[in-house]
């Protein structure tokens, strides 16, 4: 029988309606919108061994990375819905969702690692509710490492980006590209490279991580990091099919996923001086921001914020509250 993407995630529907034969072994699938050479994704298969080994085999994981079985904009519902078992997501992608979700896209909140730390830590339980009200667990979260400018002029100012034909890819990216007079253009990360050769686009706003993964090189001489933002990716469960398991089992992967989230922010403070590293060396730019422009940003961020807040009601405003106390 010839194996196709309907027929896996039908499979993975069937998987949780049969609770007696998951705890025996589950065959769990996961969708990925990231391709394999990306830390998220390398690290992940990482929790997927140590899942597989801590249960001996009981509960086995087939990845589907660079979203090959899913699309990111379908990986939630199709693990609330039992389609897969796991998925990832950016958090900041599901703005139109819930616009807590969006809090790490606001630019200039959270510019460094440490802060982005702090920031994960105070909205965790958070995410964690929202999740359980839709049948979801949240197993860990993993940031992105500093973001910048990809573009083939300087930016020495928000201005040079007025009228770019400027790469979304959340609510916030798309606010900010109004904001600063920019023509936005929604494009997932798989079709950035296919955007810019198209000339859809011709400026975007992401990680060096990003900018390896989709060869930026061949589209753009210049990156700009400014600590845009460090948004953060979620990988969570089924919660029938996670309680589904034993006890033991359960205990397990909640170990694995605790190691995995610990492992991932090593790996994305790391890629900040590799990846800009590789941009480097394939020719590319990697150019000091000036005053002018970090100026202009944090007076965006700012305003931002208060969009946000104003968006995400009481729980926005306690945390942005304790994120600044």
């Amino acid at each position: 029988m010839t194996v196709t993407r309907r027929t896996l995630l039908a499979a993975g529907a069937a998987a949780p309606l049969m609770p007696g034969l998951a705890s025996a072994q589950a065959r769990w699938q996961m969708a990925t919108p990231y391709p394999d050479g990306n830390f998220h994704t390398r690290n992940n298969r990482a929790f997927i061994e140590a899942v597989q080994t801590a249960t001996s085999g009981r509960v086995q994981v087939q990845m589907h990375s660079n979203a090959s079985l899913l699309p990111m904009a379908q990986i939630k519902r199709g693990v609330q819905q039992g389609q897969v078992q796991l998925g990832e997501i950016l958090l900041s992608a599901y703005g139109n969702e819930d616009p807590f979700f969006e809090i790490d896209g606001v630019p200039m909140l959270a510019p460094t690692i440490a802060q982005a730390r702090r920031l994960n830590e105070l909205t965790r339980p958070f995410i964690e509710a929202r999740f359980q009200r839709q049948g979801l667990s949240l197993l860990y979260t993993v940031a992105w490492p500093n973001s910048g400018f990809y573009t083939n002029t300087p930016v020495d100012t928000l201005e040079a980006l007025r009228g770019s034909r400027f790469r979304t890819f959340s609510v916030m990216t798309n606010r900010f590209a109004t904001l600063i007079g920019a023509n936005p253009a929604l494009i997932q990360a798989a079709e950035v490279p296919q955007a810019f050769a198209t000339g859809v686009v011709n400026a975007m706003v992401t990680s060096a991580a990003t900018g390896v993964d989709s060869s930026a090189w061949d589209f753009s001489r210049i990156y700009t990091p400014v600590g845009f933002t460090h948004t953060r990716n979620a990988v969570f469960v089924n919660r029938r099919a996670f309680e589904a398991l034993s006890a033991a089992d359960q205990a397990a992967i909640r170990t694995a996923a605790t190691a995995a989230e610990a492992a991932g922010w090593r790996l994305a403070e790391e890629a900040i001086t590799a990846s800009e590293a590789t941009l480097a060396q394939r020719g590319m730019t990697v150019a000091r921001p000036s005053p002018a422009l970090l100026e202009a940003l944090d007076r965006i961020g700012q305003e931002m914020t208060r969009e946000w807040v104003a968006r995400a009601g009481e729980d926005g405003a306690r945390v942005i509250a304790a994120y600044r106390g």
